[in-house]
């Protein structure tokens, strides 16, 4: 009978063994989303300054770029002069910054853009993290890429940089160049 028991006991900490060593292998940064390809969960959100809010589905018709991030997170602050360059480049072209306040003080975050440089764009509170639940954040930075039809078509998990929004911002806007241009012969 304690062979049996002692067999048992050998089996679930074996399996136990085999499970987290295959869950030590997999990044917990890398949570595959859902969204892309998918409308973009619409949001009214007020904005830290001026006083207005601003609705997401207002915006249809722009390539619209939504940053979650936090005065606290130090990724944040790595991402912050890549997103203000990125919105430099890309807002006389008719692209949309917007960044979303996640889990942090209006105080502290107004704090953070004094030190490293307001952003170029309207910072919105997420109170009770509405949005960032219908867009499945699961921490901070975190970006999203939404096309002109309201379609989600890129997530990125961490700091992003100029060069990678480019790279799905520009055929955005080729495409929507090449859709407005009249083609045939006059």
């Amino acid at each position: 009978m304690n062979w049996r028991r002692g067999t048992l006991g050998f089996a679930i900490a074996l399996a136990i063994i085999v499970l987290l060593s295959y869950g030590l292998t997999r990044d917990p940064s890398v949570v595959p989303s859902p969204l892309p390809g998918s409308p973009a969960p619409a949001f009214t959100l007020p904005a830290m300054e001026p006083a207005d809010t601003v609705d997401l589905r207002a915006l249809r018709g722009s390539v619209v770029v939504l940053n979650f991030w936090a005065s606290w997170c130090g990724p944040c602050r790595v991402e912050h002069a890549d997103l203000v360059a990125a919105a430099q480049r890309f807002q006389p072209r008719g692209v949309r910054f917007l960044g979303l306040l996640y889990q942090d003080n209006p105080g502290n975050a107004r704090a953070f853009l004094r030190e490293l440089g307001d952003f170029t764009y309207p910072s919105l509170l997420d109170d009770g993290t509405r949005a960032a639940i219908s867009y499945g954040v699961m921490g901070v930075p975190e970006t999203f890429v939404i096309d002109r039809d309201g379609t989600v078509v890129y997530k990125h998990t961490g700091p992003v940089t100029e060069g990678q929004l480019a790279a799905v911002i520009e055929p955005l806007l080729v495409d929507a160049t090449a859709a407005s241009t009249p083609t045939g012969s006059q």
